[in-house]
């Protein structure tokens, strides 16, 4: 195949082989902690290409670590390149040959294409050691919902595999291929979840007046919820407080006893997390109350907000320069109120997240028709290959 302008032509070489272990991945999904095949399969490849392998971080982490063949010529001496191997409890509705085969999940979010660049770079710099230090290729289980970012971290990563700098990348639909987008700073929200059992008193339906209805309860505290957004927290702060479940009673003709409310909280500050969790607890409690009934809160903190740092930041936007041009790397791009368990390793190291273009018309993440664009692979490999020569150059001495 031809490079493509901006990619190494060595990786344009890897991308017919590369698509195989893309779809190969997709068509086996799993889920959290349960990511066997990707563990395996990640396992051989670096293996086969002479790059020492752990496993076992957070049940299915993989790390692989790769040695340059010259001495460290820069401010960095060891360098974390991370990718997500997890899936999505989601039915795909794709018909293509390589639709999952596994009923129920489904590669929709791009992390199979996470993994194969991530694969790619470390073929790459497997036979082109030409720089100085140490790279540790992080791949990292149950990104989704389960923060096995946090897990892998808790259990010593960064001990176990130290290095000064760690970044991480996500593809982009609506981004062109071949276009990044990065900032400093917030990039991706906190990610809080919060459950309400709100206990009152049946009856039957049509004799209300001998219960505390809870459901009644758990409609006006769905609505007064909504003021810590729009009247608790400033104006200027980014805040989204969704109530994404209801659940009671199961006939027609009964009043339950109890209701309960699931949902979520987003912000890029720890202090409106704080006024968040308070305020959901005095509202769900006062509400009941008044309404005769007694409300129980449990409140998470499961995702960090997702922070860039200015000088990793720079670096990573340099490389995609570099690579793609200017004018195809978005500097400003509004933040995300998605989450993202990167943030965990953000908080213990300084380092950097990048998107990268999927295409202009990719279906989004999380739909059961969305498929990892392909033709992304060498742009997002290139990025890691052209992080890897710039920040840790051999020495000229």
């Amino acid at each position: 195949m031809p490079a493509t302008a901006g990619t190494l032509a060595g990786l344009d070489q890897i991308h017919a082989e590369a698509i195989g272990w893309r779809r190969t991945l997709h068509q086996n999904p799993q889920t959290a902690f349960e990511e066997t095949f990707a563990s395996e399969f990640i396992a051989a490849r670096l293996t086969e290409w002479g790059i020492p392998v752990h496993r076992g971080l957070a049940t299915t982490g993989v790390v692989g670590t790769l040695e340059g063949t010259g001495t460290a010529g820069g401010e960095l001496e060891s360098i974390g390149l991370r990718a997500d191997i997890d899936a999505l409890d989601i039915t795909e509705e794709n018909d293509f040959e390589y639709r999952s085969q596994i009923p129920g999940k489904m590669h929709a979010c791009g992390h199979d294409g996470h993994t194969t660049m991530l694969l790619a770079a470390a073929k790459y710099l497997s036979q082109n050691r030409n720089f100085g230090g140490r790279v540790q290729f992080i791949f990292q289980p149950a990104e989704e919902n389960e923060a096995g970012g946090r897990v892998m971290v808790d259990e010593g990563l960064f001990d176990l595999f130290p290095v000064d700098a760690v970044f991480g990348m996500h593809n982009w639909p609506g981004l062109e291929i071949g276009e990044f987008a990065v900032a400093p700073g917030p990039m991706m929200a906190s990610c809080d979840i919060f459950e309400i059992t709100i206990t009152g008193s049946g009856s039957h339906a049509a004799m209300p007046h001998h219960s505390v209805d809870p459901v009644v309860a758990a409609a006006h505290v769905v609505t007064a919820l909504q003021t810590i957004a729009s009247r608790n927290v400033n104006p200027l702060e980014r805040v989204v407080l969704s109530v994404t479940q209801v659940h009671a009673g199961d006939t027609w003709n009964v009043i339950p006893g109890t209701a309960v409310l699931r949902g979520t909280v987003r912000t890029f500050s720890e202090e409106v997390q704080n006024m968040a969790e308070a305020g959901i607890t005095r509202i769900a409690t006062n509400v009941c109350a008044a309404l005769g009934g007694s409300a129980k809160v449990w409140y998470d903190r499961r995702y960090p907000a997702t922070v860039n740092t200015e000088q990793e930041t720079e670096w990573a936007a340099e490389t995609a320069t570099r690579l793609a041009g200017a004018d195809r790397v978005c500097r400003t791009p509004e933040p995300c109120m998605g989450s993202e368990d990167f943030a965990w390793m953000l908080k213990k190291r300084p380092g950097n997240y990048i998107w990268m273009g999927n295409g202009a018309d990719s279906t989004v993440v999380h739909h059961p028709r969305y498929d990892f664009n392909d033709d992304a692979i060498p742009w997002g490999a290139s990025y890691w290959v052209g992080l890897v020569e710039s920040l840790l150059p051999a020495s000229t001495k």
